[in-house]
């Protein structure tokens, strides 16, 4: 473990003495090290991401509430923070990480978008920082044994009460029968006009409101909802537990169901009645992650724990619509459970790392999900393309109700 010197830039021994933040693990393993970010102690579900970009991002996806996420890319800070990257819907709540973990101490921001230093940012969020530890052993260990329970604490005198953090660990309950995303959710219906983000030029308004979409908030990210907005479209988002009625009441072309956190089974205990109403009312649907394993719920599967989860931004999967294969960005601890499908739903896309169900749609209808994050952010957009599969199925909705109107 090694911290600054008085110069900043020369790594200096560290010592075992001197450890300002801890992860307890709940089997009572202890890693020391540096702390940053806000101070205190919070419990959560440890997992690593892969991703060599894109921290602010990862840190402010609602999907991460309830976990501390460990970077294996050890040199985190350098693009530093700004208000355009921030991808929760809504930041004063802090949803999202609620640690993070990092190989080195945090670098200094060398970028012309940086706004505010990543240590303060972190603060401000109340985002509990781990560094100086050896990740790629956290990493190990998070593959051999699964994602653990933990506690991750700061405090700048370094006083940590080690056997009370062990215990507070072992007695979380976990993600697993957590329902999260009522608490990230959009509080009341709103609207969303933001396109993506153009270089020097920022974000722009969507002025074309063809296509009507609803979108069912579950710990929707920014990203998703501009690339909605990009293809024309007028957004309407609903916080997580409205009912078919209340989507359709507003009469839109289509329904997106967003990604989010916590226990699909959890959630679907309000979710699922909406979404079954809303494919047996032919109305084109589109899930992503959480929205993904919603829909699979609503149409007679099931979701499982994952031993470690899927979190970074080089995942292969492969379309079997198309027989391709692309990289994705991927977040999730449950995934559907392939062999629980049942007949009139087809596997569409299936990761190439473990063979999980990454993708289905339902057969006769305009309703699909996927299990990976197409918005790439951060990550490859070679998933971009099924935002167009969505509106191309509202169109051809649209045609068919025009020529049974001529008819």
């Amino acid at each position: 473990m090694t911290k600054l010197n008085d110069t900043g830039n020369t790594p200096a021994p560290w010592t075992e003495q001197t450890p300002t933040a801890v992860l307890v693990l709940a089997d009572g393993t202890v890693f020391k090290g540096k702390g940053f970010g806000a101070t205190g102690a919070v419990e959560a579900e440890v997992c690593f991401n892969t991703a060599l970009t894109g921290y602010q991002e990862i840190m402010t996806d609602p999907s991460y509430t309830g976990q501390i996420v460990t970077f294996t890319f050890p040199h985190i800070g350098n693009v530093g923070t700004n208000v355009e990257d921030i991808e929760d819907l809504t930041p004063a709540n802090r949803t999202g990480a609620v640690g993070a973990i990092f190989k080195a101490p945090i670098t200094d921001p060398s970028n012309y978008r940086n706004a505010e230093h990543l240590d303060l940012w972190l603060k401000a969020r109340g985002i509990i920082g781990l560094s100086g530890i050896d990740t790629r052993a956290l990493t190990a260990y998070i593959r051999n044994n699964g994602v653990p329970n933990a506690v991750i604490a700061h405090d700048e005198n370094g006083v940590f009460d080690i056997p009370a953090l062990k215990k507070r660990a072992a007695d979380w309950s976990g993600l697993v029968d957590l329902d999260l995303a009522k608490d990230v959710t959009v509080g009341q219906t709103s609207s969303w006009t933001e396109k993506p983000w153009v270089w020097n030029e920022g974000h722009s308004e969507n002025a074309d409101d063809a296509i009507h979409i609803v979108a069912i908030d579950y710990g929707v990210k920014r990203n998703i909802l501009r690339l909605i907005a990009a293809l024309g479209a007028k957004i309407t988002i609903l916080p997580a537990k409205s009912t078919a009625e209340d989507v359709l009441a507003h009469n839109p072309d289509g329904v997106f169901l967003s990604n989010g956190p916590g226990d699909p089974a959890a959630t679907g205990e309000y979710a699922v009645p909406t979404i079954k109403k809303l494919v047996e009312s032919g109305i084109p649907l589109f899930g992503i992650c959480l929205g993904h394993q919603l829909l699979a719920l609503a149409v007679g599967g099931k979701t499982i724990k994952m031993h470690q989860g899927h979190h970074g931004a080089n995942h292969p999967v492969k379309d079997h619509t198309t027989n391709k294969v692309e990289i994705v960005s991927m977040n999730h601890g449950f995934a559907v459970d392939s062999k629980s499908l049942p007949d009139g739903i087809s596997e569409t896309h299936v990761s190439l790392f473990d063979g999980t169900n990454c993708g289905l749609a339902v057969d006769g209808k305009p309703v699909f999900s996927v299990q990976h994050h197409p918005e790439a952010s951060p990550g490859p957009q070679d998933s971009h393309y099924l935002f167009r599969r969505f509106f191309n199925l509202i169109r051809e909705k649209q045609s068919k109700e025009k020529l049974a109107e001529r008819a």
